[in-house]
C-alpha cells in the first residue's frame, strides 16, 4: 500500500466510524496533534482532512487547485 492509499484508507475508516461527526472528530484529532507539538501528526491529519471532504463532495482534486495537496 502506497502512502496515499494509507490516507485514502484512513479518510474512509474516518468516515465510515464517525459518519456525520467525521469533520468534527478530525478537527479535534488535529487541535491535540497540535498543542502536542506533533508536526507529523499535523501534517498526516491535514492530508486525511483533505481526502475526508473529497469524499464528502467538497470539491474536485485538480479542478479546484487540490492537486497538488494531494500528492
Amino acid at each position: 500500500m502506497t502512502s496515499e492509499q494509507h490516507i485514502w484508507a484512513c479518510a474512509l475508516a474516518v468516515e465510515k466510524q464517525h459518519g456525520a461527526r467525521a469533520p468534527l472528530f478530525v478537527a479535534e484529532r488535529l487541535g491535540s496533534l497540535a498543542r502536542a507539538g506533533d508536526e507529523e501528526g499535523v501534517v498526516m491529519w491535514k492530508a486525511i482532512a483533505a481526502r475526508l471532504d473529497l469524499l464528502r463532495g467538497g470539491g474536485q482534486p485538480c479542478r479546484d487547485g487540490l492537486c497538488d495537496k494531494l500528492s
